[in-house]
């Protein structure tokens, strides 16, 4: 099974198109030691030849041309791009769908909620439904990921339901102080490969991790996981927003009821962040953050990243 990170940066990417906090002007005068990032998404492929993407960013059309795998190789048209995996309806993960409304056969992949929001939005429409199909997904339950001519790409998923909330843009704040969040407004996914059984987890938003979610990930060989932001507060420390990463529905990677503390005891092999906002200092190569999550076992994600399992 092969992986690829298409973008590994938080929703406006790094650096951010209107963001002049220090990290983003590193980044923007291409310091090495601050490389860009655009929105995060991954691509999966069992056989290097036809992918998945899980989310499609906004950054979608930029990834796709730095991505040689991702090109069209034969005919007038084509794409190895054979469908998608959304986790939400956030706008940094579906926006670019948009990026594939030229005719091209895609299967789509969402929870019935995800899919409600996209048929609610008529703009979605561009994605014409004769030649994308949409597939709603259970929580809970495997489902073996089929190219759009109904093979196998010999991959299966298991959605589940992650601690979170619903996407800003369709926060209601009438309905208490969840926003009328449910269950498939926030997801993650467990990845087999159906011919080898390598495992792992995709999960780029999580807002605690509860006894459940810690057992059911213990002990697997590897995990992308929500690195948002360093400490809760950073957008309001930094004075570059008025949010904590709890409201927004992110746990923290430091402290002591952080991502490192919390992921620490249980025998993950290879652990690395992904969803990484533009303030944050693991961004960064030289910064004493990076250092603190290398020491403690953490990888961090950058686009163009290529794992096998």
């Amino acid at each position: 099974m092969k992986i690829r990170v298409l973008g590994a940066a938080a929703g406006g990417g790094f650096p951010q198109w209107n963001c002049n906090h220090p990290n983003s002007r590193r980044a923007r005068e291409h310091d090495p030691a601050a490389k860009q990032r655009t929105q995060s998404s991954i691509a999966l492929s069992q056989d290097g030849k036809d992918w998945f993407l899980f989310n499609a960013s906004p950054d979608l059309r930029q990834q796709i041309q730095d991505n040689v795998v991702l090109h069209p190789q034969q005919d007038l048209r084509h794409s190895p791009i054979k469908g998608a995996v959304l986790i939400n309806a956030d706008v940094d993960h579906a926006a670019g769908l948009l990026n594939l409304r030229e005719s091209q056969p895609l299967r789509l992949y969402a929870t019935q909620r995800v899919l409600d929001v996209l048929a609610a939005n008529t703009i979605f429409n561009v994605l014409n439904p004769k030649f994308v199909t949409r597939e709603a997904m259970t929580l809970d339950t495997a489902l073996e990921l089929k190219k759009p001519d109904g093979s196998s790409m010999g991959l299966k998923i298991i959605p589940f339901a992650v601690p979170g909330k619903v996407a800003l843009w369709l926060e209601d704040a009438s309905k208490g102080d969840n926003f009328g969040s449910v269950d498939e407004d926030t997801i993650a996914l467990e990845v087999e490969d159906m011919e080898s059984g390598a495992k792992f987890f995709y999960m780029p938003a999580c807002a605690r991790l509860t006894d459940e979610l810690a057992e059911r990930i213990s002990g697997t060989d590897l995990i992308f996981f929500d690195g948002t932001l360093w400490v809760d507060d950073e957008m309001i420390r930094e004075g570059v927003g008025v949010k904590t990463g709890q409201r927004m529905g992110h746990m923290s990677v430091s402290g002591s009821e952080g991502t490192m503390a919390s992921l620490q005891d249980l025998d993950i092999k290879r652990k690395i962040f992904i969803h990484i906002n533009t303030t944050n200092p693991i961004l960064l190569d030289d910064s004493e953050e990076r250092k603190i999550v290398e020491e403690a076992g953490w990888e961090v994600s950058y686009d163009g990243m290529e794992i096998e399992l």
